[in-house]
């Protein structure tokens, strides 16, 4: 197998890639909308053609500054919110060791994640833990002003220019930001901080591709030339030469926007690798702000399996029939480890002895598949081969790329997010922030 795959339920009229979908007419008027550019956000594709177009030159400049980074640092926090670093995390999770920061003479640093949220016990704990490590910083946002990012880089500078001083703290820390203008680019400028640009045409939860999610992915040890050639791979395999029945992306699509139209409101994205958690978080910023608007979108949600059977699964089950599942199968592990035999046999498992643990995994999946099936809850396939760098860029850029085309299908625009901005009013209001003072009165009004 040289990509994912993906496999749907007969039920919905899609038997194989080579057979029709309904909504055919439908479907190749929104891959044509996409791709010529003429529908709502299209000032925001830049991530389209964004794997086969990174040049030698950018791969190279971000290799040598995560070098720079794990020559001089044991851990980097990666600094940024939604899109800013669930790409890198996502990818981080799924290929690195589980227990790395067990292994002293790992290679890479221990990468650490801040700015994501607002916990001060948190980013008290994370001060506390860098202290006495030698430690550097990604900052990614395009304004510098996001304020859960904003905020944990402030504490962070004035730690580690306390730390080893402002000039040795300038070689450690890298801006992922805007291109000319924004409260991170000035900075950068002042102090010389290393910048990389996220493209204007790049919207955050596309931003995996740019160095947003490369430089830390590549800070991490993970290889970012294998990642854009995964992802390039599945650029031309959803293009818009094939004929929509055989395009994986459009199908995956066409199917969500058929189980939807039957009343299906919630897709839980269902794997049974732990290492695959992060994808799971990274889907649902994906296709939970590209197609809530309106009053309209299906809700993703994410379970890990077999974990998530012990607690969510009697809900799906037997609770109300208005979902679907995709289900994240790994073809082939990384590590082959069989079951041993017990002379008392306790636990009763000695029938499985001799065999791998991935296939005892590996019939959990089909028989959960089965369950849930003959339970009413539709389910869809997508096969990673393995978890490689090259098959997670596949998956991701499939994944982004079947997000456009459906939330076209939905009649929504996938670029944007408007309703993201409600909650930073109200808590500015509520902060006292300047030129907020008419809201603040407003507000406290409401909740006294």
């Amino acid at each position: 197998m040289n990509s994912i795959t993906l496999h749907l339920p007969d039920s919905l009229g899609i038997q194989t890639p080579k057979g029709r979908l309904p909504r055919e007419a439908e479907l190749q008027k929104s891959i044509e909308t996409l791709h010529n550019a003429t529908g709502a956000g299209n000032d925001f594709l830049g991530w389209l053609h964004l794997p086969s177009s990174l040049s030698r030159e950018t791969l190279a400049d971000i290799e040598q500054t995560a070098d720079r980074l794990r020559n001089r640092c044991e851990v980097v926090v990666v600094v940024g919110i939604g899109g800013s670093y669930l790409g890198a995390k996502a990818v981080l999770e799924a290929l690195t060791p589980s227990f790395a920061f067990l292994d002293a003479e790992g290679n890479a640093p221990l990468m650490l994640y801040a700015g994501h949220h607002l916990s001060q016990d948190y980013l008290s704990e994370l001060c506390r833990a860098l202290t006495g490590r030698s430690f550097g910083l990604i900052h990614i946002s395009k304004s510098g002003t996001t304020t859960e990012p904003a905020l944990a880089f402030r504490i962070l500078r004035k730690q580690l220019e306390e730390a080893v001083g402002r000039e040795e703290a300038r070689e450690r820390i890298v801006a992922v930001t805007d291109a000319r203008r924004g409260a991170l680019k000035t900075l950068a400028q002042q102090e010389g901080y290393k910048t990389f640009v996220i493209p204007d045409d790049v919207g955050g939860r596309f931003s995996v591709f740019t160095p947003a999610g490369l430089l830390p992915i590549a800070t991490g040890g993970v290889s970012v030339d294998d990642l854009i050639k995964g992802a390039a791979e599945m650029e031309r395999l959803t293009g818009i030469d094939l004929p929509v029945a055989e395009n994986i992306a459009v199908c995956y699509a066409a199917a969500r926007n058929e189980l939807y139209a039957q009343g299906k409101k919630i897709e839980i994205l269902a794997n049974f690798h732990p290492k695959l958690h992060y994808i799971g978080e990274w889907w649902k910023q994906l296709f939970g702000e590209s197609e809530g608007k309106e009053h309209k979108g299906i809700f993703p949600a994410a379970v890990d399996l077999t974990t998530d059977l012990h607690s969510l699964g009697q809900w799906i089950q037997e609770g109300e029939r208005i979902l679907f599942e995709t289900f994240l199968s790994v073809e082939t592990p990384s590590h082959h480890l069989l079951t041993p035999a017990d002379p008392e046999n306790l636990d009763g498992l000695n029938f499985l002895a001799g065999k791998p643990v991935d296939e005892i995994n590996k019939m959990a999946e089909w028989g959960t598949r089965l369950a849930h099936s003959d339970g009413g809850v539709p389910n869809l396939r997508i096969v990673i081969p393995e978890l490689t760098p090259r098959y997670l860029g596949q998956l991701l850029y499939f994944f982004e790329k079947a997000c456009a085309v459906s939330g076209y299908l939905l009649g929504v625009n996938p670029f944007d997010q408007p309703g993201v901005e409600a909650y930073k009013k109200n808590m500015f209001a509520l902060l006292d922030k300047p030129g907020y003072e008419k809201e603040s009165l407003a507000i406290r009004a409401r909740i006294r």
